[in-house]
């Protein structure tokens, strides 16, 4: 058995357990009790109340606010509360002071929402470099060599959706530090790798940070984060800006074009109250699990169940897409049978409440802690009834 306490602990807070295998944590996660609660606990309230309890629950997102913050490393100021991973890219990509001429450097197996954004500035001069990817595996090298004097930045994924691929948090670091020092800024697509790994934003000083919380972090769609260090706060333009943008936002008879010094002013107006306050709720319960910016006993969960099904996977001749070292893995395994049609494969796990995912030609699984033995053991046995 590879479980843990924790798995049953975890487990206990997953409705979805108890019908489904579900392995497909990387594209949307099922809610835990506890965002169900928020979430419920909030329509009642509005319901009844309406805004009576708007005090409330704002001071609940400032406690959110300082629980993001702490789950990366840094300050409260330097967090915004946001719909999407997008949202937050483009907080970037149309706030950077750009001049004509200058480029951004990707990786070609970017999510479409790091290329995207940056292609969208070619009508403004800026060009997006993409580096090719082979075997689902970045290369630090190729993505300096890309780079000239007229690169301003770097936008990548710590872990990538389609191969798994992780980029260590020494890795990480020296890619910061290599890019600060030809002037280069950072942006961290976070999204397949944020609540379930360590991360310390102040200690790897990287300068932008997206995540929606739909994914490892177990919260509704629509909620999120964007973290910029404080240092850039006026770097970037407002891409939009409302009355919660100002310093004194409450104070609607007094219109006083002063931005906030805190990241906040990003967030322009009236917050996805509902999504937020269910986003928080799952936040705190894998904070409570031991998530934190030196440990993470839920990524060891996770790690363990990858190499797990990676080896069983491999001894029923699956080709695994992405790095085997242990140093790279993820929650995500991206995998090939030869002569078999995945399509149907998946088809039929679906069919008897074994979820996976079909992406790019190739099976995707992405397990959380809570998932068991039981639950491997299912996807296994279906796969191997098929292959026969």
């Amino acid at each position: 058995m590879i479980e843990s306490a924790l798995n049953q602990q975890l487990r206990e807070q997953m409705p979805v357990a108890k019908t489904l295998a579900y392995f497909d944590h990387a594209a949307v996660a099922p809610l835990p009790s506890v965002a169900a609660k928020a979430i419920t606990s909030w329509l009642d309230e509005a319901t009844n109340q309406g805004d009576l309890y708007w005090p409330k629950w704002a001071k609940r997102v400032e406690m959110i606010r300082r629980n993001a913050a702490k789950l990366i490393g840094a300050s409260s100021d330097e967090i915004a509360l946001t719909p999407n991973t997008s949202t937050g890219i483009n907080f970037v990509a149309e706030g950077f002071p750009w001049e004509e001429g200058e480029n951004i450097v990707t990786f070609a197996n970017e999510f479409p929402s790091n290329l995207y954004p940056w292609m969208n500035l070619h009508s403004r001069g800026v060009n997006t470099r993409v580096v090719q990817v082979e075997q689902g595996i970045a290369d630090i090298n190729r993505l300096f060599e890309a780079c000239d004097e007229q690169t301003r930045l770097i936008s990548l994924s710590w872990v990538s959706f389609s191969s798994g691929y992780r980029f260590t948090n020494e890795q990480l670091h020296a890619i910061v530090q290599e890019a600060h020092r030809r002037d280069i800024y950072v942006m961290l697509d976070a999204i397949q790798g944020l609540g379930i790994f360590p991360l310390d934003v102040a200690k790897l000083e990287i300068d932008f940070l997206a995540a929606d919380g739909h994914k490892w972090m177990l919260g509704p769609e629509g909620a999120g984060l964007f973290y910029i260090r404080q240092q850039h706060l006026d770097l970037l333009r407002p891409l939009m800006v409302g009355w919660h943008s100002v310093a004194n936002p409450f104070d609607f008879s007094k219109i006083d074009w002063k931005p906030r010094q805190q990241a906040a002013r990003y967030e322009g107006g009236t917050q996805n109250m509902v999504g937020t306050l269910g986003y928080g709720a799952s936040l705190e319960l894998l904070q409570k699990l031991g998530v934190s910016t030196t440990a993470s006993p839920i990524a060891d969960q996770i790690l363990a169940y990858t190499q797990f099904a990676q080896s069983e996977l491999k001894k029923l001749g699956a080709e695994i897409h992405g790095s085997s070292a242990a140093e790279h893995l993820s929650g995500i395994t991206s995998f090939t049978i030869p002569n078999v049609e995945l399509a149907q494969l998946r088809s039929q796990c679906m069919d008897v409440g074994v979820v996976l995912s079909h992406r790019d030609g190739r099976l995707r699984i992405s397990p959380h802690a809570y998932n068991n033995q039981e639950d491997l053991d299912r996807l296994l046995s279906l796969i191997r009834t098929c292959i026969r």
